[in-house]
């Protein structure tokens, strides 16, 4: 991990990064929560299977804007040049903005896909690498450090080291699940389609039984025990009241006082039959909607009465 800081060593960095086809890209922000925030570190890896840091360089650009300059016309300004970043957004305010090109987002791939794929608690580039890529974990605290402090302490720096490691490794492992989330409805097997979702179904049955159940227990336990708010549930009540009139009285109503009260009425099947012949009275306007349905044709489950959709 070369740390570098000498304005030679980074220029001569920065022309050896301009070489590669891919860069995972990392920056470190001195007083990231004043209204005045710095470019402290840029960090950068061109070897995705590095485990160690031992291919990322470190560039010092503390307050010396033309390091950071020439790192945005040769690296971040070219369009053959890929750099991939964990929530570009923020490290494009400090690496050339708009006129970044070819910019991947790990962040933005990942909340593209579907939550079977991607078991995680959050999105967070550190809990992606720990525990979908099997990353040693790097001491959290490190993030909130003084980065605009000098000389950085090897806890700083081995932090910063490890982030575009990490990178690396997130990016390669979204590019496979990317793929394997795509299809072709051309050539799906449909058979193998199904029976997955059938194992699917039965195992949402199960689950969405027992968090009904539970659900009411905690209710009835919450009632009971006199219970209106826990850490993780409130007990809300809700009082609605219901205002009906039969549609008869209405209509006397609304006769009697010439109220412009006008709105179309949907008849259903049981209205229509008892209105008969009168029907024919009205000036009625049908539409005909089609609703597809994917209908199950696999035989239910002994004891279970209810059709599957």
């Amino acid at each position: 991990m070369p740390y570098l800081t000498e304005a030679s060593e980074i220029a001569a960095a920065i022309s050896e990064c301009a070489k590669a086809s891919t860069l995972w890209v990392d920056t470190e922000i001195a007083d990231y929560l004043s209204e005045t925030p710095r470019l402290s570190l840029i960090q950068v890896l061109d070897d995705r299977s590095d485990r160690t840091g031992e291919r990322v360089c470190v560039l010092d650009v503390l307050d010396r804007p033309e390091l950071a300059a020439a790192f945005i016309e040769r690296i971040m300004v070219s369009a053959s040049i890929e750099k991939v970043f964990h929530n570009a957004a923020y490290d494009l305010r400090f690496l050339g903005e708009d006129l970044a090109q070819n910019v991947t987002c790990t962040w933005e791939m990942a909340r593209k896909l579907p939550a079977y794929l991607l078991p995680v608690r959050n999105l967070k580039l550190k809990t992606l690498a720990v525990q979908l890529c099997q990353l040693p974990e790097v001491e959290k605290s490190e993030q909130q450090s003084d980065w605009g402090q000098r000389p950085l302490s090897e806890n700083q720096l081995y932090y910063a080291t490890m982030d575009p490691v990490y990178l690396a490794h997130v990016h390669r492992l979204l590019l496979d699940l990317t793929r394997e989330s795509v299809w072709e409805p051309a050539t799906e097997d449909i058979a193998a389609v199904s029976q997955r979702y059938w194992e699917l179904k039965h195992q949402l049955k199960l689950i969405n039984s027992e968090v009904s159940y539970l659900e009411k227990r905690l209710k009835d336990a919450m009632l009971v025990q006199g219970v209106t708010e826990t850490e993780h549930w409130k007990l809300c009540g809700e009082e609605r009241v219901n205002v009906r009139v039969p549609f008869s009285e209405l209509a006397k109503v609304v006769i009697k006082w010439g109220l412009g009260l006008d709105f179309t009425v949907t008849l259903t099947k049981q209205m229509r039959s008892q209105l008969g012949t009168f029907a024919g009275e009205l000036p009625l306007v049908k539409e005909r909607v089609v609703n597809w349905r994917l209908h199950a044709k696999r035989h239910r489950d002994e004891g279970d009465e209810e059709s599957e959709e």
